[in-house]
């Protein structure tokens, strides 16, 4: 897995960055033998509420569709933890319509 982490208007510290890896290697435990590239944006944006944060991620994996998430919240960690809970969920079910079509169906 090989993950790129992107700002802008926020500053990615050490901890931020631990928190980014640390749940992708959680949401995509089931994807380790695969050869993921993993881009994560992280910004602010001004919005209705006043300052929120955004966070984009999106995910290549070779034989699969990209899948690209995206989250706005008023807490940076809490967009982080439900875009990359998405997506690790959309990964799953597109590795399962694979594995499915190639198999065939459930008899």
């Amino acid at each position: 897995m090989q993950v790129d982490i992107q700002t802008r208007d926020i500053t990615l510290s050490d901890e931020l960055r631990t928190h980014v890896e640390r749940r992708l290697q959680f949401a995509l435990s089931h994807f380790q033998d695969q050869a993921l590239l993993i881009t994560v944006c992280l910004s602010g944006v001004s919005g209705d509420r006043g300052e929120d944060h955004h966070c984009y991620l999106q995910i290549r994996a070779k034989g699969y569709p990209d899948v690209a998430i995206e989250d706005i919240e008023t807490d940076l960690y809490i967009a982080i933890n439900r875009a990359v809970e998405r997506a690790g969920r959309m990964l799953e079910r597109q590795w399962q319509r694979a594995h499915n079509h190639l198999n065939g169906p459930l008899q």
